[in-house]
């Protein structure tokens, strides 16, 4: 493994002598970093029981696609559409709990 010296950064241009790079003082850059933004995933606990809906714990019905919902609240929500309100997919009952 290649030592690296302290400023060099791994992967840039390194100068030469008599070149123009280190008569100004250091090796030129090919970009500095301006900005940095992250991304992030984050996703429903599915151990959670709370209705996405009113956000009260009651029993709860779980869909195939691990959403979880008040069973009164998607009751009334399946006869309208029967879609489970957060991802679109079609609702199919996995289990009714707690």
């Amino acid at each position: 493994m290649a030592d690296v010296e302290d400023g060099d950064e791994p992967g840039a241009p390194h100068s030469h002598p008599g070149s123009s790079a280190s008569k100004a003082g250091g090796p030129d850059k090919m970009f500095s970093l301006k900005k940095w933004n992250a991304v992030a995933m984050w996703s429903w606990d599915v151990e959670c029981d709370t209705c996405a809906i009113c956000r009260v714990q009651v029993m709860v019905v779980w869909g195939e696609c691990n959403h979880s919902f008040h069973n009164c609240c998607m009751s009334l929500w399946v006869k309208q559409n029967n879609r489970c309100p957060l991802c679109q997919q079609d609702w199919v009952v996995q289990r009714i709990g707690k």
